[in-house]
C-alpha cells in the first residue's frame, strides 16, 4: 500500500531507541525526510547512521524534550534542513516511577515538563505551517495506562490520560485544515522502558526479571510482547495520506492487555 508520505518531513521526538527508532524507520521505507530528536548522544547517532544506511534522508539532533529552547532550536533545524514538518511525533521516554508518597512534587514538575507540556509545545511550533498547507499528521505516542492506571506509575498514568483528552480537543480544533490528530497506546513492547519497569516489579515481587516477564506475557491476550516495527507500521499508517479521516482517536497497540485482566 501505498502511504503517500514520500517526501514530506518528519519529527519523531525520542526518535533514537525504542519505539521512536522503530517509528523513524518506517517513515524512511516509506520515503520520508526524517527529523529525530533525543538526549543520549550515542545512541541518536548509532541511530542517524543506521537510518542513513537505510537510504534515509536524516537530520539528527539532541534535544531534552522538557526543555522550550531545545523544542524550538530543532523544530528552527528541522525547518531550515527540510522545510516545515507535516508529520509530528511526540514522544518521551516516560517520568519517574513511583506510588504517590514517593513522588515529590519536583518529580511531578519534572513530569508535566518532559510528558505533557513537550507535545503541547510542539504542536504550537509546528501548527501554523501545518494550517497554512491545510495538511498535517500529528500522532502523540502515550501509553496503555491512559486507559488501566498503574500504582507505580502514578504520573504517567495522570498524564497520559490528559494526552488523551487533549488530542481529542486539539482533533476538533484543527479537523477542518486537513489536519489529523491522534494517539496511540502501547501495550508491553521489550524496549529499554519496558526492560527497566519489569526489573522494577520483578524485584518488588521476589522474582527474577525472567519470571515476572512471563508473568506478564501470560495476562496478555496475543501471549507476547509486541515487535517494535509492529508499532512502528502501525504509527506510520495514522501519518499517512490513508488516515485522513482518521482524528481524534487513542488507539491502543497492546495485544488485548486494555481489555485484559492484567
Amino acid at each position: 500500500m501505498e502511504l503517500g508520505i514520500r517526501g514530506r518531513t518528519a519529527m519523531v521526538a525520542a526518535g533514537s531507541k525504542g519505539l521512536g527508532r522503530a517509528i523513524a524507520t518506517a517513515l524512511v521505507a516509506e520515503g520520508a525526510r526524517v527529523s529525530i530528536g533525543a538526549r543520549t548522544a550515542g545512541p541518536l547517532a548509532e541511530t542517524e547512521q543506521a537510518l542513513r544506511a537505510a537510504g534515509g534522508d536524516v537530520l539528527a539532533m539532541p534535544v531534552d524534550v522538557g526543555k522550550p529552547e531545545d523544542l524550538e532550536r530543532w523544530h528552527a533545524a528541522t525547518v531550515e534542513r527540510f522545510g516545515a514538518p507535516a508529520l509530528l511525533v511526540t514522544n518521551t521516554g516516560g517520568p519517574p516511577v513511583g506510588s504517590l508518597e514517593e513522588l515529590d512534587e519536583a518529580a511531578w514538575r519534572s513530569g508535566i515538563d518532559s510528558t505533557l507540556m513537550n507535545v503541547v509545545r510542539l504542536c504550537r511550533l509546528v501548527l501554523p505551517a501545518m494550517r497554512a498547507a491545510k495538511y498535517g499528521r500529528i500522532v502523540h505516542l502515550t501509553s496503555f495506562v491512559a486507559k488501566r492506571p498503574w500504582s507505580m506509575l502514578t504520573i504517567s498514568s495522570t498524564l497520559r490520560a490528559g494526552l488523551s483528552a487533549l488530542t481529542t480537543s486539539l482533533a476538533a480544533q484543527v479537523a477542518a485544515d486537513g489536519i489529523t490528530v491522534n494517539a496511540v497506546l502501547p501495550g508491553h513492547f521489550l524496549t529499554d522502558r519496558q526492560i527497566h519497569l519489569n526489573e522494577i516489579r520483578a524485584q518488588q515481587h521476589g522474582t527474577t526479571r525472567a519470571a515476572w516477564e512471563e508473568r506478564v506475557m501470560a495476562e496478555i491476550p496475543a501471549r507476547r510482547f509486541g515487535r517494535p516495527e509492529e508499532f512502528g507500521d502501525a504509527v506510520a499508517f495514522l501519518l499517512s495520506e490513508r488516515a485522513a479521516y482518521i482524528t481524534g482517536t487513542s488507539l491502543q497497540i497492546d495485544g488485548g492487555i486494555t481489555g485484559g485482566t492484567f
